[in-house]
Order: structure tokens, then sequence, then C-alpha cells
């Protein structure tokens, strides 16, 4: 509920700090008093539109703060949980700085927000109705959530819920693969054309390096084979090193007995020399005779290699990954194959769920239609004390179209009045006037009182237009309201006033410079005078203060 309201430099306000309390709140005073600022004032810090014209004559800027005091775990604190605003399981401070140039700054927990934000959560808060606010009960997007609160149909609205989701997604699970489907039937030819390209290639592991190796083999092979020959020409010639060798051991050996041995390692490194001379020569014949000097040959290879690197470029890949390519494309193509099944068996999960939504949707509506008979028959006999018996008051239901189905289900609920016997029923902000929308909502939220999460009720001047047993049923009414949620009345009827828990007298005084509007508690006996001025006028006399002691009497503690 609200418990302090701070206003700094609103139009007739200099500075006024008020305590609220549970129960039913009463604000009285003469006309022109100022009762209308203190709920433009309140509209400031709930976020509704800031006008320069609010600020103060002379004020650089204006200011107002309210405080409220939240049980754990209202949706309001639910709300706001998710926007990081420190301190809100100590209560909740609404805050709103409107400068002279009508630009303003919002505040929640002195954390500042977006404007937006302010009026969400103070519409969370606080509903304000009179004849002329833009009432949460005549916003027709509220009626389906009030209706389903009053006939207490969350458990419907949870399985609904579920179900929507449900088939949600396996809609969404079949709307992508029919996509899928779609892109990959768009690429079938390329799908095939690229697999049967790499596959026909049929690339190895390992072999662009080996390509390339002999590729560069065979375009130096003529040089290679010449120099090979020169080689072997050398060491085997007529007067190469294979023959000077053999030369040398011959001369050795014709002396070797006559040198005492000296020349025996010398005789056995010629032995190995030619040995190994005679190896390198064998190798230098093999070596040259394994030479692919073929044009052809040198041709094929380079088409091959050339051929796989520009496959690899083309899939922007190296030559050793078309492999891995290849298995990639075959399941593509094995998707393409298997895709229609697929899409059979997600087309048919959607169809269960969106059955098993529909089951849902309907047990809900249902429920609904329910709900709504009891609903008008309670506000009927609502309206009765409080002089609109001719009128009807109809919860309607329609269906909505499917793509406007949701998780709330399928049914679009309006709250309709008939004013009179045979006249139209009709959108009730459009059908009354402004005395019969007061008590229309009046009625309403006698009704719903339980069913609506908002904690604090603002009506201003619901009492306009009636008088006698009428505005008691309408303070009665109030009263009621006031053991479910906390009530603020602005009224100019002593039997209204007479019904409240708390009293405050607003007026105005003459200050310098100008004007202003101050509010004070009343006592006991206050109360008792105050009343018995709305009752009497301008004089207030003892037959007034009777009546206003059997007022007070008659409303009880």
């Amino acid at each position: 509920m609200l418990t302090t309201l701070s206003i700094r430099e609103v139009v007739l306000i200099g500075r006024l700090d008020l305590s609220f309390h549970a129960g039913l709140c009463v604000l009285t005073g003469e006309t022109g008093s100022g009762k209308s600022i203190l709920l433009d004032a309140l509209g400031l810090a709930l976020g509704m539109r800031a006008e320069a014209r609010l600020v103060r004559h002379g004020a650089d800027q204006a200011s107002v703060t309210a405080v409220f005091d939240l049980g754990p775990g209202h949706t309001v604190l639910e709300t706001l949980a998710g926007y990081a605003i420190p301190g809100l399981e100590d209560g909740l401070v609404l805050r709103r700085v409107l400068g002279a140039d009508g630009r303003s700054k919002a505040f929640i927990n002195d954390q500042p927000v977006s404007v937006q934000l302010l009026k969400e959560t103070g519409g969370g808060l606080v509903d304000v109705h009179g004849q002329f606010e833009n009432q949460r009960l005549l916003n027709e997007g509220a009626h389906r959530g009030l209706l389903d609160s009053f006939g207490g149909l969350s458990a419907g609205l949870k399985k609904t819920g579920d179900a929507h989701k449900v088939w949600k997604d396996a809609a969404g699970a079949r709307i992508r693969a029919e996509a899928e489907m779609e892109a990959a039937r768009r690429d079938e030819e390329f799908l095939h054309h690229a697999l049967d390209e790499i596959t026909g290639l049929d690339p190895k592991p390992g072999e662009e390096t080996d390509l390339a190796r002999q590729r560069t083999l065979m375009m130096h092979g003529e040089q290679l084979v010449a120099a090979m020959n020169t080689a072997a020409e050398e060491l085997g010639g007529d007067g190469g090193a294979l023959r000077s060798l053999e030369a040398a051991l011959r001369e050795l050996e014709r002396v070797a007995e006559k040198a005492d041995g000296r020349l025996a390692d010398t005789l056995d490194a010629l032995v190995r020399a030619q040995s190994e001379t005679t190896e390198v020569d064998a190798l230098l014949q093999t070596a040259a005779a394994g030479m692919d000097l073929d044009p052809q040959s040198l041709e094929q290879a380079e088409e091959r290699l050339f051929a796989l690197r520009a496959l690899a470029r083309k899939h922007s890949t190296e030559v050793d990954n078309l492999s891995g390519v290849a298995e990639n494309l075959a399941a593509k193509v094995r998707g393409l194959e298997d895709g229609g099944a697929r899409l059979t068996e997600l087309t048919k999960a959607e169809s269960h769920a969106r059955a098993a939504y529909g089951k849902a949707a309907t047990v809900l509506s249902q429920g609904r239609g329910q709900a709504a008979g009891k609903l008008d028959k309670a506000v009927a006999k609502e309206l009765k004390p409080l002089k609109l018996e001719k009128a009807k008051f109809t919860t309607v239901l329609n269906d909505l179209p499917e793509d406007a189905w949701g998780p709330e289900g399928r049914d679009k609920v309006v709250f309709q009045v008939a004013t009179n016997p045979g006249a139209p029923a009709g959108p009730l902000g459009k059908i009354s006037s402004g005395g019969e929308l007061a008590r229309f909502t009046l009625a309403l939220k006698a009704v719903l009182a339980q069913a609506d999460p908002v904690p604090t009720l603002v009506f201003d001047e619901v009492d306009s237009g009636v008088g006698g047993a009428v505005a008691a049923a309408v303070g009665e009414r109030l009263a009621g309201l006031a053991g479910a949620a906390q009530v603020l009345v602005v009224t100019h009827s002593p039997q209204v006033a007479a019904k409240g828990k708390h009293h405050w007298l607003v007026s105005k005084s003459d200050a310098d410079p100008g004007v202003l509007t101050t509010v004070d508690a009343l006592s006991d006996k206050g109360r008792k005078e105050e009343i018995a001025r709305m009752l009497a006028g301008a004089k207030i006399t003892e037959e007034a203060r009777a009546a206003a002691d059997s007022l007070l009497e008659g409303a009880g503690p």
C-alpha cells in the first residue's frame, strides 16, 4: 500500500508530506482547494503524463515521491527484480522530478529508470478511478486477466500456456525443417555435381605432396640424367677414376712383397676405394635408368596436381581435406533423401500439439464462460443499490482468429454495459456517462477486489451526481473494498466521508507569495466538524453537527 506521499513545488503545494494508512482514506475540502492537485502529484510519481504547468510558479522544478509497503512476492517486485534495482526487499520508492521546461526524470529506489518503467510499475501499485481517468478497467486488454483471476482459472491458464509452448515449438521445428528442405532442394543439383566431382577425382591422403615431388623430379629430369651420365663417365670411362684405381692397385701389388708389409694398409684402402667406386658407378647407372623422361608422364602428374588444388580452392579447404568435404556433401544428399520422412514426422507432431492446445484452450474457454456468468450476476447485485438497477453488465467472450491464439487461450474478453433497457450494449467507457462510469467501476471493483492484485485504489468523486441512499451505498462499497485493499477517495459526499477510517482536509491558505494548498489529518472532533460543513454548507448549524454525529455513528468502527 501507499505509505508516504511527499510533494515539492507542485502548483499550489510548496512542501507537503503525507502519511497514509490501511483501510478507507478520505480526502475532503471545498471545491478548488487543491484535491485534484494531490491526484495530479500522485499521478506524476506513478509515471503519468508530465506537464510544465504542474511546476509551481517561480520554482525551478517539482518533485513527488511515493513510498509503498508491499508484501513479499508481489508481482511488481517480481517484475522489477529483473532490472537489478537495489533495496526492493525493504520497500519501494517511486520518484519523479519535473523541470520548469517540462522535462522529467524518473527514479525507483533512487535508481534512474525510464518513465515507461515507472508507469508500468505505478500501474501495478495504484489504480485510479474517476470520471475522466484512463482506468485499467476500461482497458479491454486487461479484461481477460481480471475474469481469469475472478474465476480462479490459474490451473487452466498454466495448462493452456504449456500446451501453447509445445505447439509453437513443434511448429517452429517443422518450419525450420521446411526451410532446410527448400534450401537443400535449391542446392540439390550443386550437391550431386560437387560430390561426383570429388569422388570422381578420388583424392588420397598425402597425394598432393607425392605429386609435387614427382613433378619437380620430372621437370629437371634431363638435367639430372646428364649430370649422372657425366659423373659415371668420370668414374668408369677410359680415363676415369675406376681405371686409375685399378692401375694403382696393380702397380703396388707388383712390388708389395718387397715392401716388408709397409704397403698392406695402402692396398686395403685401394681395394675398398675400388669397391665403393664400383658401387657408386652402379648406383649412378640405376638412378639414371630409373628417371622418367616421358613428357606425357609429366603432363599427367601436373594435370592431376593442378586438378586437386583447384578443387580444394573451390571448396575453400586443403587437398588432404577433400575426402571430409565429400563425406559432408554425401550427408546432405542423404538428408535430402531422408528429409521427406522427417518432415512428415514433424508435421504430425505439430498437428498433435495443436490438437492438445485446442483441447486445453476449450476447457479454459468453458471455465471462462462459467466465470463470466457468475461475474455478471455479482455485478448486477452491486448495481442495484448504486441506482443503476436498469443497467445491464455483460461479460462478452469472442473467439480470436487462429493467428491471435496465444498462451492465454483463444478468447477475447470484453466488459460491456447497456445503461437502459433495450439500449445496445457497448464498451464500458463509451456507453457510460461520467457519474455512471465511476459507479460502474466501483461495482466492478467491489466484485473483483480479491481478483485484482493492485494494492491501492483511488476514487476521484465516485459519488458525483448522487446523494442520499445512493451516496450511502457508495460509501458502504468503498468501505467494503477497503477490507481487501487500501482505498483513497476524494469526495464531496458526507455519507461517503463518514465511512472513512482516516480523514484528511484539503484547504487553501494565503501565503507569501501567492496561495498554498495544505492537507491536515483530522481528529474525531475535526471529522465531525468537516462532515457537518459538508452537510450544512457555508454556515455550520447544530442540526448539521447532529446529523454528522448520526452519520459517524452509523458508519461503525
